[in-house]
């Protein structure tokens, strides 16, 4: 059952959203012919073996091929994880959901919520964290250097326009 509030929460408008996913650059057509070219190979090289008598050389060479299998396969399922950031004027609401499926939630008031990072003179920055009332949590794991310091800058203007608060606009 929701309550008033729920419901005005759900009303207002979201001043940012983001849906952060791992990179993956392997899609499942890649992962096919990658897997293809790697049996083919692997077939190939096992049958000479076995025509010059090493027979159990085969058999390591399947093997070979399921271990790479299984490898993409627990790599594709670590794929599914996601974290889901949204900003209104009212909260900040990070849903974190785990490749398995387990959901962590956690909502701030963005009046009082900081955002801070971790900065690597070489490599850029590290970690961001979002600090609120003792409270801090490690957000966009998945992201790289460039890609922290452009979801930084684009919740850091989120952040300041909930900090003004809703605008009146007679025209909409």
């Amino acid at each position: 059952m929701s309550t008033g509030n729920e419901i005005e929460r759900e009303k207002e408008p979201q001043i940012f959203s983001a849906l952060l996913t791992p990179h993956r650059s392997l899609n499942r057509t890649g992962f096919l012919a990658v897997m293809l070219f790697l049996s083919v190979g692997s077939f190939a090289t096992g049958l000479a073996f076995l025509l010059k008598g090493a027979w159990p050389v085969l058999g390591f060479f399947g093997l070979d091929v399921l271990v790479v299998w299984w490898a993409f396969k627990v790599n594709f399922g670590t794929g599914r994880a996601r974290e889901e950031i949204t900003v209104t004027t009212s909260e900040l609401r990070v849903r974190r959901i785990s490749h398995r499926g387990q959901v962590a939630e956690w909502t701030f008031n963005p009046l009082w919520v900081r955002l801070d990072m971790e900065v690597d003179e070489d490599f850029g920055i590290e970690h961001l964290y979002l600090i609120s009332r003792g409270h801090q949590i490690q957000i966009a794991k998945f992201l790289g250097p460039e890609e922290k310091a452009s979801f930084y800058k684009g919740l850091v203007e989120a952040l300041n326009a909930a900090k003004r608060g809703p605008t009146y606009n007679p025209i909409s």
